[in-house]
């Protein structure tokens, strides 16, 4: 093994001194440092990527629920190459062409009412100005967010996120919980969607009264859960969640940053349940990633509460030139090459209805669900008494996965089915088989 830094320049690259110069230097986020053994990557096109030694894994995780387009689509890195030979940065307090052409791409597919963004470098700190919006408006300070929920990991987002990774983190103020709509796990003893819907809205109507109407700004929602096993609420709910709103003067908050641009077949997720938001939270697929960016959509009364008031925010890379390049590219083909057309047909015809025959066939699988090329596979130890499949059998079943050549996004008893919105029949299927063959191998070795 190479002692110092000379010797490891003078080394081949190859995945033995990619992963050194990883495991000495890069410290890993939601990581016991000791414990890691990253994956390799060299390269990647499309819906593949591969290492140093040619090995290729389809991308089944999209990475982190972002790579909408793919990887290295043509349009999006020539655009980012052109924007960093004309201008590679400026302050957000000038006017630049592509601030202003992303914009008007993101407004052009957003809802009708919505006028202006509000860029940031991320998801997480899009929820958190989105928080400062609504409490600035309003001149309340709480904020009430699901517990199965992730809005990221900054101040007030990583408290505003219910899962427990929240827990140690609990620095922000004014943040208060509840439980969403959840059928196969349901809190409220529901036998069916329609009795799910209806008493998750009585809790949170008696969770507002509660806490005091007149005390909150917000309430901040992912339209679909994503982190937390892609939660499709059931018809109804969200625009229970309106009206609540509207009721009590309480700012509306969807966070579309994993679900939005494309993933669930629609330009966001809320499309699918014919609600608007008062403010819309995104990240992520405006530009797969390719370089950091997020926002806040902002209806016409947000907007116009600000043309007299300042907003008290504001950040270094907001509207970095290179990520705004990079969102134009991104819409535009999204819009050229049918992208979301593609996203919403292979989860009709091919995704959603293989997933639902490896449910049928793998008494491992609890539940099967999802929209477009935005699926979740529940694992259990048993189908009856639904208990979550352990941990370390998942740790089995994502190393059968990656031998196999699939890359897939796993969060507890779950693996997340989300390849880029590009994907084809062929690979999906492909996906499925591989799926399929895992779960019988571990089924097989556990008997």
């Amino acid at each position: 093994m190479a002692t110092n830094a000379a010797e490891l320049q003078s080394r081949p690259i190859d995945n033995a001194l990619v992963r050194e110069l990883d495991l000495r230097h890069v410290f890993h986020s939601w990581s016991v440092q000791n414990a890691l053994d990253p994956l390799v990557i060299a390269g990647a096109s499309g819906c593949h990527v591969w290492d140093y030694e040619g090995r290729d894994y389809l991308d089944f995780s999209s990475q982190l629920v972002n790579t909408n387009l793919g990887h290295q689509h043509p349009k999006v890195v020539q655009a980012i190459q052109e924007q960093a030979a004309t201008l590679a940065t400026i302050s957000p307090a000038h006017a630049n062409l592509a601030r202003g052409r992303a914009a008007e791409r993101i407004v052009s597919v957003a809802p009708e009412g919505f006028e202006k963004v509000f860029f940031t470098n991320g998801g997480a700190d899009a929820n958190e100005n989105a928080i400062r919006m609504a409490r600035l408006m309003t001149g309340r300070d709480k904020v009430l967010s699901t517990y199965r929920s992730y809005h990221g990991n900054t101040g007030a987002a990583i408290v505003a996120t219910g899962d427990p990774r929240r827990v140690p983190n609990e620095y922000a103020r004014g943040h208060v919980h509840f439980f969403g709509p959840y059928s196969y796990r349901s809190e409220f003893e529901a036998r069916d969607e329609a009795t799910e819907c209806r008493r998750a809205l009585q809790h949170l109507r008696r969770t507002i009264e509660c806490e005091g109407p007149e005390a909150i700004a917000a309430i901040l929602l992912e339209s679909i859960p994503g982190t937390a096993g892609i939660l499709v609420p059931p018809s109804g709910y969200l625009q229970g969640v309106r009206d609540l709103a509207d009721e009590f003067g309480i700012v509306l908050i969807f966070d579309e940053v994993m679900a939005g641009f494309g993933r669930t077949g629609h330009w966001f997720a809320f499309e699918h349940f014919g609600v608007t938001p008062d403010l819309i939270v995104f990240a992520k697929g405006v530009n797969s990633g390719y370089v950091p960016a997020g926002g806040v959509l902002m209806s016409s009364p947000v907007c116009e509460y600000f043309d007299d008031r300042p907003f008290m925010g504001g950040l270094t890379y907001s509207g970095h030139p290179l990520a705004m390049a990079a969102i134009v590219a991104s819409i535009d083909a999204m819009e050229d090459e049918a992208v979301i057309t593609n996203a919403a047909r292979i989860g009709e015809a091919v995704l959603g209805p293989g997933l639902q025959a490896l449910a049928e066939r793998h008494p491992l699988i609890g539940e099967a669900r999802g929209l477009g090329v935005f699926h979740a596979l529940e694992l259990v130890a048993d189908p009856a008494t639904r208990e979550p499949l352990d941990m370390a059998t998942m740790g089995t079943i994502k190393q059968e996965m990656m031998e196999r050549g699939l890359l897939t996004f796993m969060a507890a008893n779950r693996i997340h089915v989300v390849p880029p919105c590009i994907v084809s029949d062929e690979e999906a299927q492909q996906a499925i088989a591989i799926l399929d063959a895992t779960l019988a191998a571990v089924s097989s070795g556990a008997q």
